[in-house]
């Protein structure tokens, strides 16, 4: 009998293989069904790595959204063209006056909805290129600063010219950056020198297991429900009916009381709660996530957005 799979994988990615290349075992192991990660981890990084499985390949972006954190090493005194050291390697200025408390008052400069320039070598599209592609052929790539939020930056260590910091933010920042503009503003360059990513949203590394530790035998098992990945939704429970219903596409009775409260964000009125987006996930009886709705508070409905079937293997 032919499994469908349908699940979370939390894996903890080794130093020295691509995301593409842990998916790809991850692949062979759940044919026929997809497998797609959510964030890339370069080779010279490690931890948390969320791949979802069948049906729940739908859910990458929303697991994408989750907040991550770090823990990055650098050393003071060089450049790199990659902003780390797989790069090409250049002298720096001198770091001999610097020390820990110098560090800890430019961090605040980094926290925040801030401004952040990509790395020349990363992975934004240029005219239809990866940078790195362009990089790698020794064009200089002008990349634009794009926003990202830095919720917290704490430097948990600092022998000179090493230091280290626990980062906390949200998708779409690049770590390396953050250590590039900070060598930047000492004025005597820094690189990235290791990275380990702690956790994304609910996935924890200290929960996540090796791609090595995978086999036919036990990939079922591993998987964790997809629900996971939006446990910070409201839930609807769907009756027989409703279930019927958006799994034709069509819209259930939103059963009242949402107001919008903030930014399109929206509020049960009785509900004493942080407001929430328009999203909810929609669950049926065996508690499974069915899809993701989204709520329509002018009309008192519910709209399916992404319809699934229950998370069985079978």
């Amino acid at each position: 009998m032919t499994l469908n799979y349908c699940g979370i994988l939390n894996l903890d990615k080794p130093i020295g293989l691509t995301s593409r290349d842990v998916v790809n075992r991850v692949a062979r192991l759940v044919r026929p069904s997809k497998a797609g990660h959510a964030g890339t981890l370069d080779p010279l990084a490690t931890g948390v790595l969320v791949v979802c499985v069948g049906h729940a390949t739908r859910l990458i972006a929303f697991a994408q959204e989750g907040q991550k954190r770090y823990l990055a090493r650098f050393q003071l005194g060089q450049f790199s063209n990659t902003d780390d050291i797989t790069g090409t390697i250049t002298p720096g200025g001198d770091v001999s006056h610097i020390e820990r408390a110098h560090i800890d008052a430019l961090v605040p400069e980094f926290i925040g909805t801030v401004s952040q320039v990509p790395p020349q070598f990363s992975a934004i599209h240029v005219c239809g290129q990866r940078a790195y592609d362009l990089a790698r052929r020794g064009e200089t790539v002008d990349l634009a600063a794009r926003t990202v939020t830095i919720h917290s930056i704490i430097v948990t260590d600092f022998q000179s010219p090493v230091f280290e910091l626990e980062i906390v933010c949200g998708s779409g920042t690049y770590v390396r950056s953050i250590g590039r503009d900070l060598g930047h503003r000492l004025g005597c360059g820094a690189i990235m020198t290791h990275l380990r990513r702690q956790a994304v949203g609910p996935f924890d590394a200290n929960n996540a297991i090796g791609p090595e530790e995978m086999t036919s035998d036990n990939i079922e098992r591993l998987l964790q429900p997809a629900i996971k990945v939006v446990s910070h939704f409201p839930q609807r429970q769907l009756t027989p009916d409703e279930i019927i219903a958006i799994r034709r596409g069509q819209s259930i009775s939103g059963c009242g009381g949402w107001q919008v409260v903030s930014s399109g964000s929206v509020q049960h009125a009785d509900s004493a709660t942080e407001p929430v987006g328009t999203r909810v996930a929609l669950i049926g009886a065996d508690r499974l996530l069915l899809g993701i709705g989204e709520i329509d508070v002018s009309n008192d409905c519910i709209r399916p957005r992404i319809v699934f079937p229950g998370e069985s293997s079978s």
